[in-house]
């Protein structure tokens, strides 16, 4: 199947495969993309690091891939996970942790200054 990689990279959702909550939305370039599907575990783009990373690389907390679906007009993909801790940098399981409005409906499992500590952002 040809992927449709607009400006070089795809729009990426990730679902956890055994709740089906939406964890967070990242994009692959056509490299990214390879190395999920030959590692069994999620990479993905960095737009604003210009650079491929594992997800988990710093924090451990990484995404086994069990499935990677195409959407319709295969310029969107959706990664099936097993998360290892949370999705969120924030600490947070999700990255949609809050409605549009501000308001946390959800709590954060990590302290991202204790995971991140030598982190230089």
């Amino acid at each position: 199947m040809k992927i449709d990689f607009k400006n070089g990279l795809i729009p990426v959702i990730v679902q956890d495969r055994r709740t089906r909550d939406v964890l967070m939305l990242a994009y692959a370039n056509a490299e990214a993309l390879e190395l999920t599907r030959t590692t069994g575990y999620a990479h993905y783009y960095s737009r604003s690091r210009q650079k491929i990373w594992k997800k988990g690389e710093e924090s451990g907390h990484v995404q086994r891939v069990y499935r990677v679906l195409v959407d319709c007009d295969a310029d969107a993909l959706l990664y099936e996970v097993e998360q290892t801790g949370a999705a969120c940098h924030t600490g947070h399981a999700s990255c949609f942790f809050r409605t549009i409005d501000g308001e946390e409906i959800a709590g954060r499992v990590f302290d991202p200054e204790k995971v991140y500590a030598n982190k230089d952002e």
